[in-house]
């Protein structure tokens, strides 16, 4: 903690029952600005974009149909997953599976709320970033981004140890 340090340096040192109390008052104000974020990103446009979009999916009672279909084709699938592609229903449920999806995103408002699911993660995103990196440079963030740009070890990040053990 910077402030018992920044103490220490002034030529006292602090007992511990006053360091637990103090770090009890921090994490209270740092609940109280995580609320405050939580707040601003609830009001935030990219928010209202999504739930504008999942109500309107969710009052469609085509793409209602639709998605019952793909729920019922993907468990399907899990059950088929479960043993491998070596069950016999694998690639046959994997297909009706596929096809059910491709069949949900011709709708039009289902493509415009994944358009605004993709803008909240990055918003998400970008502020755990700046968050991370007020900490320290090396946090790692998690990203639901299928292809990574970031390093580390073992995808040719700066380390270059290829190994995936490091960081």
């Amino acid at each position: 903690m910077p402030q018992v340090e920044e103490q220490l340096e002034l030529g006292f040192v602090v007992p511990d029952e006053y360091v637990d109390v103090m770090s009890e008052l921090d994490m209270t104000e740092l609940t109280l600005k995580a609320y405050e974020l939580g707040q601003l990103i609830n009001h935030s446009a990219e928010v209202a974009d999504y739930l504008y979009w999942k109500s309107v999916v969710d009052s469609d009672a085509d793409v209602q149909v639709v998605a019952k279909q793909f729920a019922k084709a993907k468990e399907q699938f899990q059950e088929c997953e479960r043993f491998g592609r070596f069950h016999p229903d694998y690639h046959a449920a994997k297909d009706r599976m596929k096809e059910v999806q491709a069949r949900l995103d011709t709708f039009d408002c289902v493509q415009r709320f994944k358009v605004a699911e993709q803008a909240v993660d990055a918003l998400l995103y970008d502020v755990s970033r700046l968050v991370a990196d007020a900490v320290s440079e090396t946090v790692k963030v998690p990203s639901n981004d299928p292809n990574p740009k970031g390093g580390g070890c073992g995808s040719g990040g700066s380390c270059g140890c290829g190994s995936g053990g490091c960081g």
